[in-house]
């Protein structure tokens, strides 16, 4: 199945950071320009597999159904959600992070 996937805006604004921080901070305009490569292919991916992956550990995040998509080449993850035929990425973070507990803690659902 062909999926329509949309980025919200929360989930682009810490792309954006991460983007922002990779170029600033670590001065790296390439890794940057990887990153948004790679989030796009993520993206993608989602497009065509996003209901055959793996709903989170989280128990908050599995009642509302969010999975997650990691990126192919960096260590990020999108959290989404499927609404009919269309794929809603509501966050994206580093691996390293507790990613589930931030990200149902900014939904507000624990």
């Amino acid at each position: 199945m062909a999926y329509k996937v949309i980025i919200m805006p929360p989930a682009k604004r810490r792309l954006d950071m991460y983007v922002f921080y990779t170029v600033e901070t670590l001065k790296n305009r390439q890794a940057a320009k990887e990153i948004l490569a790679d989030a796009r292919d993520t993206q993608k991916r989602l497009s065509t597999s996003a209901d055959s992956l793996k709903i989170c550990d989280n128990p908050v995040l599995a009642k509302y159904k969010y999975r997650k998509i990691k990126f192919a080449s960096h260590k990020f993850v999108m959290l989404y959600r499927i609404q009919d035929n269309t794929v809603i990425v509501d966050g994206m973070f580093h691996e390293l992070q507790d990613y589930e507990g931030i990200f149902a803690e900014e939904l507000h659902l624990q």
